[in-house]
């Protein structure tokens, strides 16, 4: 399937009622909402690998089992994700704040196309496995273990962030002729009565196999 068929409007809708929801409840002030990238991570142009970062070749596919974002301290499971019946990408169960879920009928991460994993900022307990995902910086490595045994290694190209009602469809969804990984979760602005109105989105590619 192809991962354009998602809609980040539809997403948004979906992991909404998710984002922000501890500091909401706990009263915490806005100072305290999940870290949010600077424009300097952001793309110079289109979204490309780096100038002068490696790229390797795609790899088959094979299911993903695990993200590792050693920068951020990210070791988690990866769970399988569909869409609901709005077209909207499923999300991670809240309940477990230390899993990520991947596009399951898109492409695995690794393989030539461009790879969906999502996680929540926070869940009613705390911070969650992508809290911190807004801090990234360009060249950071993004690890996914593989069913087949193999690890995808990817370097981070750009940070950026947008509001629900400007969210890039086709930047963010759109076709690629390597192996691409998009990773996103809630961030934007921020209050205590409405949480995050929008979505961080780490652009990656795979820069390495182990």
């Amino acid at each position: 399937m192809d991962p354009t068929r998602l809609r980040g409007r539809a997403w948004t809708a979906g992991i909404a009622a998710l984002c922000g929801l501890w500091f909401v409840q706990n009263g915490a002030p806005e100072r305290l909402a999940a870290p949010q990238p600077s424009p300097s991570e952001a793309f110079v142009a289109d979204p490309v690998p780096r100038s002068g970062s490696t790229v390797a070749a795609p790899l088959r596919a094979s299911e993903p089992v695990r993200v590792r974002i050693p920068r951020i301290g990210v070791d988690a499971p990866l769970t399988r994700l569909g869409l609901g019946t709005d077209g909207s990408l499923d999300v991670p169960p809240a309940e477990d704040r230390n899993l990520a879920g991947w596009f399951g009928d898109g492409t695995p991460p690794g393989a030539k196309g461009t790879a969906i994993v999502a996680g929540h900022v926070d869940n009613a307990e705390g911070p969650a496995v992508f809290y911190s995902l807004g801090s990234l910086k360009k060249g950071a490595a993004v690890e996914i273990d593989r069913r087949d045994g193999r690890t995808a290694v990817f370097a981070v190209d750009a940070v950026e962030v947008y509001a629900n009602e400007d969210f890039p469809d086709e930047r963010v969804y759109g076709a690629s002729a390597n192996a691409a990984l998009r990773l996103i979760t809630c961030g934007g602005g921020y209050t205590r009565a409405t949480g995050y109105q929008g979505n961080v989105v780490v652009y990656a590619h795979l820069a390495e196999v182990r």
